[in-house]
Formats: C-alpha cells, structure tokens, sequence
C-alpha cells in the first residue's frame, strides 16, 4: 500500500521532531556531532523510502524506528573495530571484584550505595552525566549491548542479531559492562 502523501509533512520534519530525535540519540551515543548528523541522515533516508509509509504508525515513531536503524549501525561499526586490548584492559580492571574461592565481593569493590535515592533533579542530572562518561570508557561493543539492553529495552535476541554476539557473550558483556559501570560510578559518584 503506498503511502498518501497526505499521512506525511517533511516540510515540518525538523521543526517538529528534530530536537526529540537529537536528544534520543544523544543519550545513546553521547556524541554531539555524530547524533546531528544521524538526525540529518535519518530524515534524507526518511525521504527516500517516504512511499513506504503506511501510515500504521506516526511520523515520530516511523522516523525513531530508521533512526534507531543508524544507531545499530553505529554500535556494529564501534563494535567490528573492538580491539582485543580494549576488552583484555577492562577485564583485568576488574578481576579483583570478586574473591577466586567463594565468587563473594572483596571489600574493597563492594557495592556501596550512590546516594541517588534523594529525588533532586540537579543530582539525577549530575550522575546522569557521570554514568555518560563511565559509558563511554566501555570497550564499544559492551556499550552498545549496555544500551540496547538497559536504555532501549531491546531483547536479547534482537541485540544478540543485531550485533552478532551469542547469547552467552551476549550474557558475559552485561555482567562485565555492569561491573565496569559500577566500579566507575563509585569511584567519581560521591
């Protein structure tokens, strides 16, 4: 079914939508320049595939869903260049989190609360920046996994086929990405 020119008004594209898919993908990739720029891509690819448009949802959701789209690229292109020091540096970070003979935190790496619990939204916004940083220090692919898992709320499956990962990698990238982000938000989180 084609769509009626009438369901869509890329005219109003950027007015409309623009600042929301910015900020979308700026949280996921935490890149200025590189979320303008898959805004600004989202709507030219928008545009060439505008006869197929249905209409089954709206235009925000339709240019979120090509928009996610470009952003899974990005986390495969992050990810195929992964280097093997990248994931061997962050692994032996934390190879002292956990005692060899009972798998029990060592005191000194035990979870200690972040003090996020006080509603103020100056402070959510503080650690909200500090957990982008800590983010960005994670080898590409457990960012990417990181994020589609936890802010995007993707399944597994889907993660696992969009990056190529078996679903045990899959499973041992969360748990190293999670230990990873907690080390670091304990450490410039106070």
């Amino acid at each position: 079914m084609a769509a009626d020119n009438q369901l869509l008004n890329p005219r109003l594209w950027v007015e409309t939508h623009a600042d929301y898919l910015y900020g979308y993908t700026l949280s996921r990739l935490n890149d200025e320049e590189l979320a303008k720029d898959l805004v600004q891509e989202t709507f030219l690819a928008a545009l060439q595939r505008a006869d197929k448009f249905e209409g089954k949802s709206s235009e925000r959701t339709w240019l979120t869903a090509i928009l996610k789209n470009k952003i899974i690229d990005v986390y495969r292109k992050k990810s195929s260049g992964l280097k093997n020091t990248d994931v061997k540096q962050a692994e032996e970070e934390q190879q002292d989190f956990f005692d060899e003979d009972n798998g029990h935190w060592n005191k000194a790496y035990q979870p200690k609360p972040f003090g996020i619990e006080d509603h103020d939204p100056l402070a959510g916004k503080e650690f909200n920046s500090i957990l982008q940083k800590c983010m960005q220090k994670l080898p590409a692919l457990w960012m990417a996994v990181f994020t589609m898992k936890h802010i995007d709320d993707a399944t597994t499956d889907i993660i696992c086929s969009e990056l190529k990962v078996t679903q045990a990698n899959f499973w041992v990238i969360i748990h190293r990405a999670k230990l990873n982000l907690r080390a670091c938000l304990q450490k410039n989180w106070a």
